[in-house]
C-alpha cells in the first residue's frame, strides 16, 4: 500500500493568476507494517511512474459535454482500458491542460520510506478563471497520475482557484518595458548585481491593474422617474478589486419626489451564449459587449451579493456601502458565458405630502402611504486582487493505492 499526499507549497495563499507558477509539493510514502505484521512481509512496493499536470474543466447544470470555451481546445482522448488515464471521466470538459511533467519512472519503496517531489508549472494566460455559476463552471485541478505494473491507473486531484487578469497593456508595450534601458543613466552601485529583466509580464500587469482600480474618478447620476427628481447618486468609481468597499452617496437635497427608503445589491449576472454564437474574440476579456446588438445572448441569471438598507425618510444625503467579497469571481467573458456585475437599486417613493406642519412640534409619520417602487441597475467592473490579499489555510490531499 502506498499513500500520495500532496499539498500547496504556499500554504496560506489561496488562488493563483493566470501566468502564475504553480508549487505544489507531492510525497509517495508507503506506511510501516505493525510490529506483528513486520515478519510476516518486507516486500517493497513498485510504481512504474507517475506524473503530474493541470487541468481546466468546464461542466454545464445538465452535464451536456458539447461546450467548447475556445476554439484552441485541447481534447483529452475518452478511453475505456483500465490502464489509461482518463482526464474527463467524472469531471466535465478538458477546456486546459499543461503538458504532463514525468514525476518519477520505476519508484521501489521499502516499508516506512518516503519520497517526495516538487511539481511546479505555469498557469497559462488564456484560460477562464474558476467560476461556479448556476449554468456553467469552470473549475481548475491538479491531476497527479500514477501506476502499479499490471495495475489501473489511479489519480488523485488538487483542486485550486485560479483567475485571470484582464488584457489590459499590449505585448508590445510590455517589451518595450521589458527592454528599457533608462536605469543605465541613473548611479550604480558597483557591489550589487546588476538586475536586467527581472519584472515579468505578470509584475506589469499587477502593476497596471493597481493603477486602473485605484484611479478615482467620480460619477454623477440624476435619479428621476416620471413624477419628478428622486435624488443624485455619486459613485467614485466604477473599477473595483475582490475584497474592496463599493462607496457611493444619495444626495436628495434636490428632489422633487420623496424617497422613503432604499436597498443597493450587488448583482452577479451571468449571460450564456448560444452555441451558434459568432464571436470575434476567444480570448477571455473584461470588456463587456456595448453594441447592444448580440441576437445570440440569453437571458441572463442574476446572482445577488451583498446589500446595503437604508431609510431615508427626512434625510438629505445618505452614504451607500457595499463590500466586494473575496471568494467571487470578477468581470470576465468567454464564447459561452458573459458574467456582469451590476448595482440593482430600489427606490421607494410616495406622492403623498409628508411634510411637517408648522403649528405642530410633534410630527407622526402615518400609518398607511402610497409608495412607488423605482428599478434602476448601474454596472461596474470587479478585477481580481493580489493573491496574497486573500489568506487561508489550503486543505491537504491523500489518496491510497492498494
Amino acid at each position: 500500500m502506498i499513500e500520495i499526499t500532496a499539498k500547496l507549497v504556499h500554504e496560506k495563499k489561496n488562488f493563483f493568476l493566470c501566468g502564475e507558477f504553480v508549487e505544489c509539493f507531492i510525497s509517495f510514502s508507503h506506511p510501516s507494517l505493525p510490529e506483528h505484521k513486520i515478519a510476516q512481509s518486507n516486500k517493497l512496493e513498485n510504481l512504474a511512474w507517475a506524473t503530474a499536470q493541470i487541468h481546466c474543466y468546464c461542466s454545464s447544470a445538465n452535464d451536456e459535454k458539447t461546450i467548447e470555451t475556445t476554439t484552441n481546445v485541447v481534447k483529452a482522448a475518452i478511453v475505456t482500458a483500465d490502464t489509461s488515464l482518463n482526464t474527463q471521466q467524472g469531471q466535465g470538459n478538458v477546456v486546459l491542460e499543461t503538458k504532463p511533467k514525468i514525476l518519477f519512472c520505476d519508484l521501489r519503496l521499502s516499508p516506512g520510506e518516503t519520497r517526495s517531489y516538487l511539481f511546479k508549472e505555469i498557469l497559462p494566460m488564456s484560460g477562464p478563471p474558476t467560476y461556479r455559476g448556476t449554468s456553467i463552471r469552470y473549475f481548475y485541478k491538479i491531476t497527479i497520475a500514477t501506476q502499479k505494473v499490471g495495475a489501473k491507473v489511479q489519480a488523485l486531484h488538487l483542486p485550486i482557484r485560479v483567475l485571470s487578469l484582464p488584457t489590459m497593456i499590449k505585448a508590445e508595450e510590455i517589451s518595450a518595458l521589458c527592454n528599457d534601458t533608462s536605469d543605465e543613466l541613473s548611479p550604480t552601485n558597483p557591489f550589487l548585481e546588476k538586475r536586467k529583466n527581472l519584472e515579468t509580464k505578470l509584475e506589469y500587469t499587477l502593476h497596471h491593474l493597481q493603477n486602473i482600480t485605484a484611479r478615482r474618478r467620480p460619477s454623477f447620476y440624476m435619479i428621476s422617474n416620471k413624477r419628478g427628481r428622486v435624488g443624485r447618486f455619486c459613485l467614485f468609481k466604477q473599477n473595483f478589486k475582490l475584497g474592496e468597499d463599493i462607496v457611493g452617496t444619495l444626495d436628495f437635497s434636490c428632489r422633487t419626489v420623496r424617497c422613503v427608503q432604499v436597498s443597493v445589491t450587488l448583482q452577479c449576472e451571468e449571460i450564456l451564449i448560444a452555441p451558434n454564437a459568432t464571436t470575434t474574440s476567444t480570448q477571455p476579456s473584461t470588456e463587456s459587449n456595448t453594441n447592444g446588438t448580440d441576437s445570440s445572448i440569453a437571458t441572463g441569471k442574476i446572482m445577488n451579493f451583498t446589500k446595503h438598507h437604508e431609510v431615508c425618510l427626512g434625510l438629505l444625503q445618505a452614504q451607500v456601502i457595499l463590500p466586494v467579497p473575496l471568494h467571487v469571481t470578477p468581470t470576465f467573458s468567454t464564447s459561452c458565458v458573459n458574467v456582469k456585475w451590476r448595482l440593482h437599486f430600489e427606490f421607494v417613493t410616495t406622492p403623498n405630502d409628508l411634510s411637517k406642519d408648522q403649528n405642530d412640534n410633534n410630527w407622526q409619520a402615518p400609518l398607511d402611504i402610497e409608495i412607488e417602487t423605482m428599478i434602476w441597475n448601474l454596472p461596474v467592473t470587479l478585477y481580481p486582487t493580489a493573491p496574497m490579499q486573500s489568506l487561508q489555510q489550503p486543505a491537504k490531499f491523500t489518496a491510497t493505492i492498494k
